[in-house]
């Protein structure tokens, strides 16, 4: 037999379901604007009926619902959109860093403009032409000193902010390293919360929700692809588990280095080393926790040409320079410092044989041809074909022509007023030279340089912009799943606070009925 109080019981299931379902929704609204957030909903499930399927169960027509229950408080989630947000995510920081990179390098190249390398190498040339006519003018020996010095400082100067801005870059580096080594603490921290709660039947949503915010933000440093784990115990189906987190390439195969372990609840640090001689990357080392104080060991350790996992730090090291597996100096910045070495170290051995070859207003004077005088060298440094590092940076006008005008060597055949060698200094400029196996002009070889420059950073503003944009695209669609609609919580507010109301006015239809039976039968004959 059924008990009277049954319908006491089933809406007190309602009422406390309902309120369930209403401080759910309060949580919702709450956090509507709180990064990372995903929306929650109560899974209603009802309660067991009665009777109880049983060979001495009573004799009632059927089974007789008693209420409802919160199963669980779920967030809405749909991982689908996690990968594809991720995905996008990598490839945004990669392309957004490379781009801000070459960016700055095209600030510092500053081309073409009047203060640009292009347009101090005209006015050099004009001063020579100049000269050609007037070999014995000071003046105009004064302004192709000055041209000189001035071609030599904006090489100087162009190399050293390339220098400077590489310096940034091994900081901006190291920033990447400790969030990459953050994040991965963090999240295994989170790791061991979950494994702590899942076992008991919980789903902590909010962990969820801050760990998979910590995902998104180490996606954009590495590509990385999210393996969960199931927490033993009593779990829920729909329960997450932890997370392992790999290392993968562009078409997701995996690099073998695991940054966050779901099972053992570790994880391992990141650690770039730098060639002590170029000071460019040399190693890429994974292992465990405090891996930077040499106590532990190296788990694995990658040359950049093996670390594919594209984001933030690959661009970085990329722009920054690293040594290939040769030996040899690779990357954006170390390029265009080769760049710019070889078209230096070119350019001065051609103008210095050529103007060797010629007579110094001294020579035309004293009727013979003394001693050869460079009209270009460099501050303590000698390059060689085989070493032309630093030429850019190190190039300056020689002393012999800073102390003495009469140095420069504008006469070829070495009688008064002639400027021959005046006008074949000038002429290097379209004189086809060797650049380290590209033969083309000075000016040419430049003009290829800073073409590719502009190539690779259009290259970069376009895909920027298509991976932001599509980067955006799923996360619009990510937030309608897993958003607050403050419209649909007022809705779902009504929705629960009539249910509460409902069950609230049940409570009292069963009262009422038990006042009768209790209070208002058997009085006949009072």
């Amino acid at each position: 037999m059924r008990s009277t109080f049954q319908g006491l019981e089933t809406a007190r299931r309602a009422l406390y379901t309902s309120q369930t379902a209403l401080h759910t929704t309060g949580h919702n609204i709450a956090n509507a604007n709180t990064p990372g957030f995903s929306r929650q909903r109560v899974n209603l499930t009802t309660t067991t009926p009665f009777p109880g399927v049983g060979f001495n169960r009573p004799g009632i027509p059927g089974q007789i619902g008693t209420g409802v229950q919160a199963g669980s408080i779920q967030r809405i989630r749909e991982g689908f959109l996690d990968l594809q947000f991720r995905n996008e995510t990598s490839k945004f920081g990669y392309w957004d860093t490379k781009h801000t990179a070459l960016e700055k390098m095209e600030d510092i190249m500053n081309e073409p403009s009047e203060k640009g390398l292009a347009n101090t190498l005209d006015k050099f040339w004009t001063s020579l032409q100049d000269l050609s006519v007037h070999p014995e003018d000071s003046g105009a020996r004064s302004v192709v000193r000055q041209r000189g010095m001035a071609l030599a400082e904006t090489f100087n100067y162009t190399a050293n902010s390339l220098v400077a801005i590489q310096r940034d870059l091994k900081s901006q580096i190291d920033i990447t390293i400790k969030d990459i080594n953050s994040i991965a603490k963090q999240i295994n921290s989170i790791n061991k919360q979950i494994a702590g709660i899942e076992p008991h039947g919980y789903l902590p949503n909010d962990l969820y929700d801050e760990r998979d915010l910590l995902v998104d933000q180490l996606s954009q440093l590495v590509n990385i692809k999210v393996e969960p784990v199931r927490s033993d115990g009593l779990a829920l189906e729909i329960a997450e588990g932890k997370y392992t987190i790999k290392l993968i390439d562009d078409n997701g195969q995996e690099l073998g280095i695991t940054l966050v372990d779901g099972r053992d609840l570790t994880h391992n640090e990141v650690q770039v080393t730098y060639d002590q001689d170029t000071g460019l990357v040399d190693k890429i080392k994974f292992g465990p926790e405090k891996l930077e104080t040499g106590v532990n060991r190296v788990v694995s350790e990658l040359n950049f040409e093996d670390f594919t996992a594209i984001g933030k730090l690959q661009a970085n090291l990329e722009v920054h320079g690293y040594l290939g597996k040769d030996g040899s100096e690779q990357g954006v910045y170390p390029k265009m410092l080769q760049e710019l070495d070889q078209m230096a170290y070119t350019f001065v051995q051609e103008f210095n044989r050529v103007h060797n070859e010629g007579w110094t207003l001294n020579d035309v004077k004293n009727g013979n041809k003394g001693a050869s005088v460079d009209f270009f060298t460099y501050k303590d440094f000698q390059p060689t074909s085989n070493n032309i590092k630093g030429a850019a940076l190190k190039l300056m006008v020689s002393d012999d022509i800073i102390r003495e005008l009469d140095n420069i060597a504008a006469s070829l055949g070495g009688f008064s007023g002639d400027g021959a060698n005046a006008l074949a200094l000038a002429n290097v400029k379209d004189a086809l030279l060797d650049f380290g196996g590209t033969t083309t002009t000075v000016q040419s070889f430049y003009q290829g340089v800073i073409g590719e420059m502009a190539v690779n950073t259009n290259e970069a503003a376009r895909m920027v912009y298509n991976t932001e944009t599509l980067r955006l695209s799923i996360n619009q669609r990510r937030e309608s799943v897993s958003g607050v609609s403050l419209d649909e919580e007022m809705t779902n507010l009504i929705q629960f606070q009539h249910a509460y109301n409902a069950a609230a006015r049940t409570i009292t239809l069963v009262d009422e009925m038990l006042d009768r039976i209790i209070n208002g039968m058997g009085t006949a004959g009072r």
